[in-house]
């Protein structure tokens, strides 16, 4: 799957592809019930997209009906798990086979370079099914210590109906991440992917479908979030809500949640996620990460390493080399280009929020070294390039808020005892990191920074045997790894009395 392929390679496969796409309900695909569609504009040069159905409350109800039709007839939870698993493995092999078209959905969707959503995106999300469908057989109940005279079985149980709202930015791997556990557990799916962003999860329900997923266990809901989420989100018939996105919509999530059935909630929310490097540390290790924990896949990424903290002797050493390693590798182009690292943002709006954030950081007091401005407008796209803001203080608006674009904040320290003040002075836990070469510091700041994962000498290495979420405002509840599963599941007590 990262075979190189030319502009006019994609250009032509893409020529061969069907953009106008239904919902996927019941195992088949289905317009929206009041016939509306929606057309989604390419990020890469603003020409039109795909042609989607709008969904709203009505086709909800359709969806959450089959899920649950599917779910109490015992279709998928009841079957043996080996056979499960077959089923779940089948489709990570399909996922792999049709991984050039996926690829193709996702950067006509998203703007990210092809061959990037080919070589990490597809890859991943095959992967993470893969690894949720090898569980299957792996799981294991419980029998609680009792007296003699009873035996007290303790069964993990799926929920029922998951409701699943996914994000833009990562639309397949994060999809996996939702998917692969929730029906790896038993339950039955209704998926609202984020509007950007809805065709690679439809093409991922007709391949769970084809691989031998009964119909109804996984179904796709397009739509905007008001009109389709929120639904969702109040349904009486869903048992869960598994939610990525921002802070300000996790909050309304947990509030539908709390106005309906009080249905669980997992939320994995946004980040403003700090580098700390000190003054020992490797500066070539440290630049490297730092370019490319923030840069990567256009700064839109949930734990993005977007606050730069250095110690004050070597800020400006740093700062050279990370513009060394970005005008180096990092290179922005036509998403169908091979040589490009990273493309287009999402939509014009988002890239005008992006802009007004580095101006907001120009005003506030902070200077651009370099890049962080719009760069090939003559596209017709929306792309920004990756760049770095110094002279910035955490009280700043690009220090707090976040950007979710190629921008990094740098910010001075000199005392460790301040770094970690600042490092925690954020409303977001999601993700850190810490750059030095006294291992007693390193694991003593690893330690004290409040997020949910935090690196050393290193950014954004992961595998999925490792828990992905946040502390404070990043929301609760875990993705990837065995803890995945637990959020999906309950524990039922079966107590048998002997005599």
């Amino acid at each position: 799957m990262s075979e190189q392929h030319s502009r006019a390679y994609w250009e032509e496969r893409l020529a061969g592809l069907s953009l106008a796409r239904g919902h996927f309900i019941d195992g088949r695909a289905v317009p929206a019930v009041s016939g509306r569609t929606f057309t989604r504009t390419r990020p890469m040069d603003g020409a039109p997209g795909a042609v989607l159905a709008q969904g709203d409350a009505a086709d909800i109800d359709r969806a959450v009906a089959s899920a649950r039709r599917a779910f109490a007839s015992g279709v998928w939870r009841g079957r043996e798990p080996l056979e499960k698993k077959k089923i779940m493995l089948r489709w990570a092999e399909l996922i792999r086979a049709h991984g050039e078209e996926l690829a193709l959905f996702e950067t006509l969707d998203v703007g990210k370079p092809v061959q990037a959503s080919l070589g990490v995106d597809v890859r991943l999300c095959a992967e993470g099914i893969q690894y949720y469908g090898e569980m299957i057989d792996k799981l294991y109940d419980e029998i609680a210590p009792t007296g003699p005279k009873a035996r007290a079985l303790v069964r993990k149980v799926p929920l029922g109906v998951v409701g699943a709202i996914t994000p833009w930015n990562y639309p397949m791997i994060i999809d996996a991440w939702k998917l692969g556990p929730a029906i790896a557990a038993g339950n039955s799916v209704v998926l609202k992917p984020a509007e950007q962003s809805s065709l690679s999860a439809l093409r991922l329900a007709e391949l769970a479908v084809e691989a031998g997923l009964p119909a109804g266990v996984f179904n796709v809901v397009t739509g905007f979030g008001t009109e389709a989420g929120k639904p969702l989100a109040l349904h009486m018939d869903v048992d869960m809500i598994a939610f990525t996105g921002s802070t300000v919509v996790g909050r309304l999530i947990m509030g539908y949640a709390a106005q309906s059935n009080l249905k669980r909630v997992a939320l994995e929310l946004g980040g403003k996620s700090p580098l700390v490097v000190f003054e020992d540390a490797d500066l070539d290790a440290a630049a490297s990460a730092a370019a490319w924990g923030c840069f990567y896949n256009s700064g839109e990424t949930c734990h993005a390493a977007t606050r730069l903290l250095v110690q004050r002797p070597i800020q400006e050493k740093l700062i050279a080399k990370i513009e060394a390693v970005t005008r180096r590798e990092i290179v922005l182009a036509h998403p169908f280009e091979p040589t490009a690292q990273i493309g287009a943002l999402i939509e014009a709006a988002h890239m005008e929020k992006v802009l007004g954030l580095i101006e907001a950081g120009e005003k506030e007091g902070g200077r651009r070294v370099f890049g962080a401005e719009r760069v090939l407008a003559e596209t017709g796209g929306w792309y920004v390039s990756p760049g770095v803001v110094t002279d910035v203080t955490n009280d700043m608006r690009i220090a707090r808020q976040e950007i979710f674009g190629p921008v990094l904040a740098v910010i001075a320290f000199d005392a460790e005892e301040e770094a970690l003040a600042i490092a925690n002075d954020t409303i977001y836990g999601l993700a850190g990191a810490v750059f030095t070469r006294d291992m007693d510091r390193a694991h003593r700041f690893s330690e004290a920074i409040h997020a949910g994962t935090v690196w050393i000498n290193t950014y954004d290495m992961s595998n999925f045997a490792t828990p992905f979420g946040g502390f404070k405002q990043s929301g609760f509840g875990r993705d990837r790894s065995v803890h995945a599963i637990d959020k999906y599941c309950d524990y039922k007590t079966i107590w048998q009395q002997f005599g």
